[in-house]
């Protein structure tokens, strides 16, 4: 054991020395030293779990964040003793642990290090808290970039950074903010083109630091609790993401509504004001399907009540807005208001639900009701109460829920004083262990509440403090921000950043929630979100009384707002096929270029870019006034999509960039799905459904998944898996698909664009019937073509 010189806060440093016997246990590996214990589980060939315990005695192996459903599936497993270390191999891994110190090195087949150890695994006592201060310090391989951390507002590539995890509530954050409402411990490195990931599922503060201390080290540590993380192999960054989101889950689908576009404001109040905006959304011919209420709702900001002057009828509301189209979302928070004659608080108060103190008091502090206590969603008989809440606001019609304040955050204190305790599902701890899980365990709870009493239609929440694995419940949005273009870029940034995070489900405040935009940015903004996930407009109240809807910047940026909203709702099935690849295999549906070009060095830093999905490439207009931008596309064939312009791939283009367009690309080969012009998602059950097909002499294969859109069918089979294949020549362009599925769409016909065609088309061969083309096929050079929903074969010569 080495030593360094202590401090009164800390204990000197603790190294583990050599090796002195070791055991194996099915798929685990159990290696002792004088002190320390490290633990090996072999999960899967390229996914291993390393943990360790200090002082020799392990702590319970618990996790919020690992799902259920994680598979063991190693293969071929094994070690073999060497004289100055052990190997453990899998099909893809080989790990050397250190006979001297337990240090590790993690090699591919090639025996290329992927990984390696620094001085690794090593603690202190904490002795002024506690515990031990656990840590780990890894090598910075040659011209090593790393990616992750959540939604960090800072540059893409982490190279040189230091976080930290520490739920906050940072109203008006900026760039660098650190730290955020979210907690992630995840991150990605990439060298030699090769990738791995390293999730640290510790629920204490932890820090991590990419090169910012020492430029050859890189190193996460935690306040307390065990050393446990999980080394994922790619080599591909995707495949990362994937073996991640098989740890800590995947994603249910949500309803096909909550892709639409979302209007909030704090606050819309009275309901007659409710009601206005959702008729000038259907006055103005502008598609929304969600109106969110804030905090003004309820009586005296009291969870789980209404307004009795504002909203007198909340039932006849709600009915009122379903006719129209629209579903209703309402916040709510942790903080329950001492009142003696409210129930929530009532019922709390005779069941011991809410947080106390280390002596025994409530916690008690100032939110927006005054005075309130807080439920310990850690507790899993809180979590069923809580749930147990939500089934009145459903029975009035209420269809999705906004979890606010959960980081938790507190007025004048910030958020709870470390003493408070915790049910820790059965553990008792301090808040120190149960604050970066706080709000992750409320929507948790909130999600369930939902589901129980929607069903059989499908829940939707949204929340803004979590841990690793949120997205089996909720989504998400990036928080307080600011309407300026910096936080436009942010907003981009944090998007990406929050997707290969495991946490697709995300999206920012539409022209800022602090401040006034003017039109430009406001439209820019709204450009941006089309290609989020989650695209909803929120801003605060404030003197002037000013709103942002759409069409409150008067009428050419409602034109363009329109245009751009319409652009959503046409790309529906493209974003709900992206969202069922997601759901499915865990892939991030925003990429930054990295993640699909990671061979190419170009893309290591790019943030401007991204895509979304497999095959539209986005890159917003980021600054006042910008007139063209500077693209950088990948390798490939790319169309431009207003114009079908063809761009090649492996340099820096530059676009023009007029108010009502921006740089937007598509993938030469795909297959883009369309709804036609609709209101909102209720209204897609046409008779046509649109494909637009882009021609490449490269093989290309795109998807198409349908189902109802709002119930569990499709757990059951009550879904279509639409593949395409295209093949095509210079003389021919040829389309083939197959059909997959038991689910019977509404629409009966496909109408097919064909963009990007070199030849002059003269005839389309279906399903072998030959079939001549007429000037009625052709709007400018794309060929279009109506078709029965389920053919197989399609040619064009």
């Amino acid at each position: 054991m080495q030593v360094t010189t202590s401090s009164g806060k800390y204990s000197a440093k603790h190294y583990p020395d050599n090796i002195k016997d070791w055991k194996k246990e099915g798929n685990y590996f159990y290696f002792y030293t004088t002190e320390t214990i490290l633990e090996v589980r072999i999960i899967s060939d390229k996914i291993v779990r390393f943990r360790y315990a200090a002082d020799g005695n392990f702590q319970r192996d618990f996790s919020y964040a690992v799902s259920d459903r994680l598979e063991e599936s190693p293969v071929n497993f094994g070690l073999h003793e060497f004289e100055e270390n052990f190997e453990i191999y899998t099909e893809a891994l080989r790990i050397y642990i250190s006979r001297d110190d337990l240090r590790l090195t993690i090699t591919d087949l090639e025996g290329c290090i992927i990984n390696q150890d620094e001085l690794g695994f090593h603690w202190q006592y904490y002795l002024q808290k506690g515990g031990k201060i656990v840590y780990c310090s890894k090598q910075i391989q040659e011209d090593e970039c790393f990616f992750g951390m959540g939604d960090k507002p800072t540059d893409l590539n982490l190279h040189g950074k230091r976080m930290e995890n520490f739920g906050t509530d940072a109203y008006g954050f900026q760039k660098d903010t650190d730290p955020l409402y979210r907690n992630i411990p995840f991150y990605y490195g990439l060298h030699r083109g090769k990738a791995y990931g390293i999730f640290f599922d510790n629920t204490f503060r932890t820090i991590f630091d990419f090169g910012k201390e020492r430029d050859n080290a890189t190193s996460f540590w935690a306040r307390g609790g065990e050393m446990n993380y999980y080394f994922i192999y790619g080599p591909e960054l995707l495949k990362v993401a994937e073996g991640y989101t098989s740890i800590t889950g995947t994603a249910e689908l949500p309803p096909l509504w909550a892709l639409g576009y979302q209007q909030c404001r704090w606050s819309y109040y009275p309901d007659t004001r409710v009601k206005e905006i959702a008729a000038e959304f259907r006055k103005r011919e502008i598609p929304c399907d969600v109106i969110h209420l804030d905090i003004d709702y309820m009586e005296g900001f009291r969870c789980f009540t209404w307004s009795k002057e504002g909203f007198p009828e909340p039932a006849g509301l709600i009915k009122e807005l379903a006719a129209q189209g629209f579903k209703v979302v309402v916040i709510i928070d942790p903080g329950i208001k001492v009142d003696p004659d409210y129930s929530i608080y009532k019922q709390g108060i005779q069941n011991n639900y809410f947080c106390k103190r280390a002596d025994g008091a409530l916690m008690e502090g100032d939110v927006w009701p005054g005075k309130c206590v807080f439920p310990d969603y850690t507790n899993p008989e809180v979590r069923k109460w809580w749930a147990g809440l939500f089934k009145e606001l459903v029975d009035v019609g209420v269809r999705g829920v906004w979890n606010d304040m959960n980081e938790p955050a507190v007025f004048e204190m910030g958020t709870f004083p470390e003493d408070v305790r915790h049910d820790y599902d059965g553990e008792a701890v301090s808040h120190r262990k149960a604050h970066n899980v706080y709000g992750h365990l409320m929507s948790k709870a909130t999600a369930a509440g939902m589901k129980k009493y929607l069903m059989p239609n499908r829940p939707f929440v949204i929340s803004r403090s979590c841990y690793a694995g949120a997205q089996r419940w909720t989504s998400f949005w990036t928080g307080d921000n600011v309407s300026s273009w910096d936080h436009l870029w942010l907003a981009s940034v944090q998007a990406q950043r929050m997707a290969v995070s495991g946490i697709s489900f995300v999206g920012s405040d539409i022209g800022g929630f602090i401040g006034e935009p003017d039109g430009e940015l406001y439209v820019r903004w709204i450009q941006l979100a089309v290609f989020h996930p989650l695209m909803r407009t929120h801003s605060a109240s404030n003197e002037t009384g000013f709103n942002q809807e759409p069409w409150s910047f008067g009428t050419e940026y409602e034109a363009v707002a329109k245009k751009f909203i319409q652009l959503r709702y046409s790309l529906l099935p493209y974003l709900y096929t992206t969202f069922w690849q997601y759901s499915r295999f865990g892939t991030p549906m925003l990429r930054p270029l990295a993640f699909v070009a990671q061979h190419d060095k170009q893309t290591y830093d790019r943030s401007h870019e991204f895509m979304l999905g497999d095959s539209l490439l986005i890159s917003h207009v980021s600054e006042q006034g910008m007139k063209e931008k500077e693209i950088y596309l990948p390798e490939g064939q790319w169309y431009y999509y207003f114009n079908d312009q063809m761009y090649t791939g492996g340099q820096v283009i530059k676009i023009a960039t007029p108010l009502d367009e921006m740089p937007l690309f598509v993938k030469a080969g795909a297959v883009i799905p369309n709804y036609p012009k609709i209101q909102h998602v209720d209204e897609r059950n046409t008779e046509e459904m649109m494909l637009h097909v882009y021609y490449s002499t490269e093989e290309y294969s795109s998807s198409l998944y349908e189902d109802a859109g709002d119930h569990y069918g499709y757990k059951n089979g009550q879904y279509n898996d639409i593949r395409f294949k295209q093949r095509s020549e210079k003389s021919h362009f040829a389309l083939r698909k197959k059909y997959f599925g038991q689910y019977n769409a509404a629409y009966r016909k496909h109408n097919i664009s064909v963009h990007g065609l070199p030849f002059k088309a003269k005839e389309y061969v279906l399903d072998g019937n030959v079939v001549k083309l007429t000037p009625a096929n052709f709007v400018g050079n794309v060929v279009n073509i109506v078709v029965e929903r389920k053919f197989e074969n399609l040619i064009i010569r």
